[in-house]
């Protein structure tokens, strides 16, 4: 997905559109287009309720996993 779509998705997580099913679904198809393991926490957690949908996609799209 590109950056366009994630936004569209992420509003329609935040807002709560579908079924508890269908918003399941779509936190995993927003989960399995970026590689932020925490990318989800960015939409529920309240530490983060101030990021614009914006820029809750770029913070998840720009993570960079490293090797210890």
């Amino acid at each position: 997905m590109n950056r366009e779509e994630l936004i569209n998705l992420v509003r329609k997580i935040q807002s709560a559109e579908g079924t508890e099913e269908e918003i399941d679904k779509m936190i995993e198809e927003f989960l399995k287009n970026v590689s932020d393991p925490n990318a989800v926490n960015y939409i529920f957690e309240k530490e983060y309720e101030n990021l614009s949908v914006e820029e809750i996609v770029d913070k998840a799209m720009s993570y960079k996993s490293f090797n210890l």
